[in-house]
């Protein structure tokens, strides 16, 4: 169990179920109410930053909702935020990283410059499903002279496997479902 579980009910109540939805047969978890929620959101980003105070020297935030949870995590702890995007979306000069879609291939980029040689760099995303996405990044942080020191997510899909990709990782989750 992760030392961050002990947010589950935190999340848990903040966030919405909606059923069949982007399509039927997949229930969505909404975190617009945890966001929404100045409290909640604040007792999240002070419980991660307190988990993570002193191991690390960079938030990643994967783009987009990662982003959401990276630049509060990232000022709370007084360190940088670096971003993580979907191709074409930062000036050059980046790199990128194409990994696996279900149906197809996506790319990931970062900005080389903005990751410091060895610096402990966290990743931060809101779900792990497959985890492709996450493995995208940790190959982008690494050619980039950075270490990976972890992710941390708001909540894992168990029955995608994500986790099993991020084989010699430490990955935390708040929830899993």
């Amino acid at each position: 169990m992760s030392p961050l579980s002990d947010l589950a009910d935190l999340v848990q109540s903040n966030i919405r179920e909606i059923p069949d939805y982007p399509s039927p047969g997949v229930l969505f978890r909404d975190i617009t109410p945890l966001l929404a929620h100045g409290e909640a959101f604040g007792a999240l980003i002070k419980a991660l930053a307190a988990h993570y105070d002193g191991r690390i020297d960079a938030v990643a935030g994967l783009e987009s909702r990662g982003f959401i949870l990276a630049a509060p995590l990232a000022v709370e702890l007084g360190i940088g935020m670096l971003t993580v995007r979907k191709a074409g979306k930062l000036p050059g000069p980046v790199v990128g990283v194409d990994y696996a879609l279900e149906y197809g291939t996506a790319r990931m980029e970062i900005r080389p410059e903005t990751v410091h040689p060895h610096e402990r760099v966290l990743i931060v995303d809101d779900v792990l499903a497959t985890g492709g996405t996450a493995a995208a990044a940790i190959e982008l942080i690494e050619s980039s002279g950075g270490h990976v020191a972890g992710l941390a997510m708001l909540m894992e899909l168990n029955e995608l496997n994500g986790r099993e990709r991020l084989a010699g990782y430490e990955v935390e989750t708040v929830l899993s479902y």
